[in-house]
């Protein structure tokens, strides 16, 4: 399904809309927006303490980006950026501790990772998914990044069966080309069973390879949370031309009800 693309006109307000977290207390309900999805329903063990926040050391160097519902100010969404001048300042990208990452040290002008990406389940429709990632995509136009990258992660809870076959299609019809792939440093079990409903690719997946993104090789065997997580590689030369019309025709720009905070 097309990704939605809602505009702003006199007769109508946008459900949803998209904005940078700038304060503590915004970070801290994406953070608390993290726990109750990874830990809450992916069975992550993650140390959330008394205020059940999913944390790390990377959340002080990254761009929060927020979707929320307009009538009340909801947080639905939310992803965190880290960009290669940030990165370099934090100890280098998260995905280096899933993958070896030599390639993307190899990769021609700038780069920025997306991670911690996740959607409340109430609202996950394909508008809230277009709404994040026509943020993501005018936010990688107007700071001129070349690529961006990323983990989609798939779970594990049936033994892996799913998202073997998850996989299987990737190969067929998302792979980037060989010399553009990544290492897991855990690599992800053989399944011994075969997935008992429809194989569904995830929204996040889904979301990426809309953009015009690929896989970058072998999953990554998350064993605490319990996911195979796929290392995604989006050249921006490559963006899918829906969206590469949309941000750079200034005029689209302006009517869209995507709003994003400076970078």
């Amino acid at each position: 399904m097309s990704p939605v693309i809602e505009t702003s006109t006199p007769e109508s307000t946008p459900r949803f809309i998209a904005g940078f977290a700038t304060t503590p207390d915004e970070i801290a309900e994406t953070q608390r927006l993290r726990y109750r999805i990874f830990a809450g329903e992916m069975g992550a063990d993650i140390d959330g303490g008394a205020d059940g926040l999913d944390t790390d050391h990377y959340d002080a160097w990254c761009r929060h980006l927020t979707v929320r519902e307009t009538s009340s100010g909801r947080l639905v969404a939310c992803t965190r950026i880290l960009t290669d001048d940030k990165a370099s300042r934090a100890g280098g990208f998260y995905s280096a501790g899933e993958f070896d990452l030599k390639m993307i040290d190899s990769l021609p002008g700038r780069v920025m990772e997306v991670g911690r990406t996740c959607v409340d389940a109430e609202y996950r429709s394909g508008v809230v998914i277009a709404v994040l990632w026509q943020a993501l995509a005018e936010f990688i136009i107007k700071n001129e990044f070349d690529y961006l990258f990323g983990c989609a992660s798939i779970g594990l809870e049936d033994g892996g069966a799913n998202a073997h076959a998850i996989l299987g299609q990737i190969k067929q019809k998302y792979m980037a080309a060989p010399w553009q792939r990544v290492r897991p440093l855990i690599q992800l079990p053989i399944a011994d069973a075969r997935p008992v409903d429809k194989v569904r690719l995830p929204p996040l997946l889904k979301a990426y390879f809309s953009l015009g993104a690929k896989a970058c090789g072998e999953p990554y065997w998350d064993r605490e949370f319990n996911c195979a997580d796929v290392f995604v590689l989006l050249n921006v030369s490559d963006l899918h031309p829906r969206y590469a019309r949309h941000f750079l025709d200034r005029s689209k720009i302006e009517e869209t009800t995507v709003v994003a905070g400076h970078a």
